[in-house]
């Protein structure tokens, strides 16, 4: 058996707000460390029947940054959910869902912005 690992590193203000977030993994193409300004970790907890959840994002992290972020993540969401499940009469929905949800955000900042 073969291992590996992702190290993620969160600098934060004295308020202990993310500032700033990097990560680097040692089976990544790119050897270096990389930026980012948002991650969703979540893991599923066998013998509790339960997911555990880290979601962080630093302040900089625009509000269109976090819808595009949330639509690419709950569009590979449900490609994963489809290759897990084979159900993929579901996992049109929730690809429809990610849609619905991301147009009605788009709107809602086109009007805010407008303002």
């Amino acid at each position: 058996m073969t291992e590996s690992s992702i190290q993620i590193q969160v600098s934060l203000d004295e308020n202990k707000m993310p500032v700033q977030i990097s990560w680097s993994a040692p089976d990544n193409s790119v050897e270096n460390t990389r930026k980012a300004k948002a991650f969703l970790l979540s893991l599923w907890d066998g013998s509790d029947k339960a997911a555990l959840r880290i979601d962080l994002w630093t302040k900089d992290m625009m509000v269109d940054e976090m819808e595009d972020f949330f639509y690419q993540t709950l569009m590979t969401m449900a490609d994963t959910y489809q290759r897990a499940t084979r159900h993929d009469d579901l996992a049109a929905e929730m690809k429809n869902f990610a849609r619905s949800i991301y147009q009605k955000s788009r709107a809602k900042q086109l009007k805010e912005n407008k303002l």
